[in-house]
This record gives C-alpha cells, structure tokens and sequence, in this order.
C-alpha cells in the first residue's frame, strides 16, 4: 500500500480558525474515533488572551505543566498571566508581530502555544489529532509546527496556497534538525530568495528531548492542478489531500473569473465560479493518495457520495462550527442558527474582503452586529497576520496589509485600489470566539464564516435542537453508512497497492 497506516478517519472536522475549532472540539470529535483538528492560525495571540484572562478552568496551566522546558514555561507564563483576569475594559496585551527575524520571546510563545492546543485535543483518548495551518501565514509556520510536534500531533493540514517545503520541515523537524522555509516576498529580483531557518535544538535542551513522530501531512487542493504539483515537487512525502470545494467556509481559491460589484449587504465584489472551477477526481485518484472531499459535503448523503467517488470521507466544517464545543461565541451561536431557521441566513464569497486577496466567505447577519453599515470597522493592523512581506527600493525586508490604513499601506508601495473595502480578518476572527480587542468604541466587531451550504445545520436543528454537539453531527453524518465512529479501514480506490 502507497501509506505507512492503515486506518483512515471517515470524518475529518474543519480547521477552522481562528480558534473556532479549539481544542475542545477537537478533542470531543477524536474521542469519538474521527479526526479532531485544531486551528493553528493565531493560537498565540488566542493563547495570550486566554492567560490574560486569568486561564479560565485552569486548562492552559494543566497544559503548560507537560511542556519539557519549564524555564521556557516561566517565561511565557510570567509575561501574559493575569491572576484573576484583566479588566473588563481594559484592552488585551497585543503579541509581537511576526517577523523573519523570529525573535526568542516570539518564538517560545509560538511553540508553547501550539503545544497547549495539540495536548488537550490529545488530553484523555488515544485518537490522532490534527492541526490545521494556512500557507499564507509563513512567519509562525516551523516553531508552530515544532510545538505541535512536542505535544503528539498526527496530522498536519495546510491550504491557502502549495505548501511544497512543509513536507521536508516535518521531516527535519522529527529527527530534530535545523529547518528553513522559503518565504515568499514581493519586489525581490529574479532568483532573490529569502529563507526562514528555526533550530529545535536551540529551544529544547538535549536531556529533554522526547522522540518525535513525523506526523501525516494533507494538502488541501481545490484542483488536480495543485494536487498533482505537491505530488511532483514537494520536498517530502505528500500524504494524502482535501479536495475543497469552492463553497467551503473561509478563504477560497479565487474563480477564473470575477463578478462586478453587485448589491449585497457586505462590500465587495462576489466571485463567480464555473465547471473549470472544479477538480477533476478521476486526475486526483490517479495520483494513487487518500483524498477526502470538503465545501458542502456535510451530510450522509454526500458522504455516501464522496466514497461512491473514491474518496476515503469527508472533511465537514459548517455544523461542527455552531456545536457546543467550538469555540464560536455563544451569542454568535444563537443568532446564526435562529437566521438559518427563520430563512434570514445568507452567505457570500466577497472577493475584497480578505487582505490576502483570496475570496473569503461572510456571514451576512441581517440587523447584528456584524452588519459593518451599522458601524463602520476600524482600519488597523496590530496583529499582522496576513502581512505580505516586501523588498523596499533600498532592498529592506519589511511588511505591509491591505486591511491597514490606506495611507500606511500607499506609503508601502501599495495602491489605494488595493485597499479598498479590505477587512482586517486577524481582529474580526477572535472577536469571533470572544477574544475581540477592547478600543475606545467598543469591543472589537466580529466576522463570521462558515460554508455556503446550510441545509444540513437545518437538518442539525431540526434533530437535535439549536444546543447540539458533536457527537450529533458524527451521528448525523455517519447515518446509515457502513463506517462506525471508530477509524475506518476502507478499501480506497486512490491507494494504489
């Protein structure tokens, strides 16, 4: 067989960030025999504000009490702990902003952040646990990994882009060798490069180092295209993919074309997908790797069909997004499933919305908060996440965001146009699960996503009530299918034997 295992999880639970699928998720959809995956996407700052809020439940200090390296613990603990919680008006204390040069403060909150995630997810069962990241989002990508790593992680996602060297940095990683990763940087010269370098070895002395398990990697694809290129030229062992669909929640790979303008309550230009929009199966099958099929999928009958395709399962997102166990703010919770009831609920692809420039999905919540008519978002970029790096005219690395202030942004070489209608995602998304910075307006405004594809949280409600979990969507998806919750061992028509 063309894979080292052979149990293959039917179900895989959406990435979902940021912090969306946390750790509680994870763990409650792994104990269950599916793949629980946490989201690595700004899990130091989601760590930091956890702490700064005096560690509710005691959950990350259980964590951090495993971690191998108490002296790096101290130091984490002792800059963002706030015994009983900072004040309700006070706003957080913001994380350094990523930057090549990596800095040991950054970093060691990078790993014990990540490791805190994993280990919950992992805390009680003996299931694998995943971690989603997007490539995107260079800067945290090796000491995430490596924290990750630390805590037993058995999956590693990645999309918004071809990751082709994160396959050779698990490798390096689990026999503990120094790693680097190409960054992407606009304005360099033909054949200018700029590599990230991050050595374990200068943050986990050698008496305290466990072994590590090189977990599996799966690249998620929206076409055969990008599929069969990390097959071809990663620098590692490609494991597996999720095959997304366009209607999937979050970012999106961009259409071959893009609508104008059009009248909607979330600005921006909708985009347009068509039949060349979608992966070709028969070329992914061909590739001889497990696939799993994601973007409105999630229901028994589209998992009967993604098998009936060759597929070894689904990876779902949207219904687990609004179980009790994910991290979505309660209020948010309620009003998105009680507009999905009424018939109020509607989702678009806002092609300007994300700073990436990749269409992201908005959740339009009529008369909420999240209507930006209402109140106007703040333009700022004190998290800086989605920063681009760039090469000035004097050849200096340095960084800018569309979702900044415009001025700043111009200033950066950027153009206005750009700029325009740009929302800072890094803010919005931990509003989202009640993270969202104290300004002198208010609390953060949050932004909502999830997939296009609601009928089967419909369904969701209708069974089992607004308050479900999930171990209601496992039942609700594994309805009448020949796989149990336990991993599966399917006969997959893409392993190639």
């Amino acid at each position: 067989m063309d894979v080292s295992w052979n149990r293959l999880p039917t179900v895989i639970q959406g990435g979902m960030g940021v912090a969306v699928s946390n750790w509680k998720l994870a763990n409650a959809v792994s104990r269950l025999g599916q793949l629980g995956v946490v989201s690595g996407t700004a899990i130091d700052s989601v760590f930091a504000r956890r702490l700064q809020l005096g560690d509710p439940g005691g959950h990350m200090r259980r964590a951090l009490d495993q971690f191998p390296v108490a002296d790096m613990v101290k130091r984490v603990w002792d800059t963002w702990f706030v015994a009983g919680g900072k004040e309700a008006g006070a706003p957080f204390k913001l994380v350094s902003r990523s930057t090549a040069e990596m800095k040991r403060a950054w970093t060691e909150l990078m790993i014990v952040s990540n490791f805190s995630e994993v280990f919950l997810a992992r805390e009680g069962h003996d299931n694998p646990v995943g971690i989603n990241y997007l490539e995107k989002v260079q800067l945290p990508t090796m000491p995430s990994v490596f924290g990750a790593m630390l805590a037993g992680v058995g999956y590693v996602l990645m999309g918004a882009g071809i990751p082709l060297t994160i396959p050779g940095v698990l490798d390096g990683l689990a026999r503990w060798n120094p790693v680097e990763l190409n960054l992407r940087v606009e304005g360099i010269n033909a054949g200018d490069a700029y590599a990230l370098w991050f050595d374990p070895n200068d943050y986990v002395p050698a008496g305290n180092r466990p072994e590590l398990t090189r977990p599996k990697f799966l690249g998620i694809v929206s076409s055969d295209v990008i599929a069969r290129t990390l097959v071809r030229k990663a620098n590692g062992e490609v494991d597996g993919f999720v095959v997304e669909n366009h209607t999937a929640g979050g970012h999106n790979a961009p259409p071959r074309r893009v609508g104008k303008r059009a009248e909607q309550p979330a600005p921006g230009g909708r985009a347009i997908y068509g039949e060349k929009d979608r992966p070709d199966l028969e070329k992914v099958r061909a590739l001889g790797k497990p696939f799993w099929l994601a973007g409105s999928y999630g229901s028994p009958e589209c998992l009967k069909d993604a098998i009936g395709q060759g597929a070894c399962g689904v990876q779902a997102g949207t219904a687990f997004a609004f179980c009790t166990e994910s991290g979505t703010a309660p209020w948010i919770k309620d009003e998105v499933l009680r507009q999905c009831v009424s018939g109020e609920f509607k989702a678009i692809t806002d092609c300007r919305a994300s700073p990436t420039g990749f269409p992201f999905k908005l959740i339009v919540l009529k008369d909420s908060l999240t209507d930006l008519e209402r109140r106007p978002r703040e333009r700022v970029c004190d998290l800086g996440y989605l920063r681009q790096p760039f090469r000035d005219s004097n050849g200096r690395l340095r960084y800018r965001c569309a979702a900044e202030p415009v001025d700043t942004f111009v200033l950066k070489g950027g153009t206005p146009e750009a700029a325009d209608d740009r929302q800072c995602l890094c803010n919005g998304l931990l509003a989202t699960v009640g993270l969202g910075q104290v300004r002198g307006d208010g609390v953060e405004l949050p932004i909502v996503t999830a997939g296009q594809d609601f009928e089967p949280v419909n369904r969701m409600v209708q069974r089992a009530g607004v308050k479900y979990s999930a171990a209601d969507v496992l039942d609700f998806l594994l309805e009448g299918s020949a796989q149990d919750r336990r991993f599966a061992e399917p006969d997959c028509s893409t392993v190639r034997t």
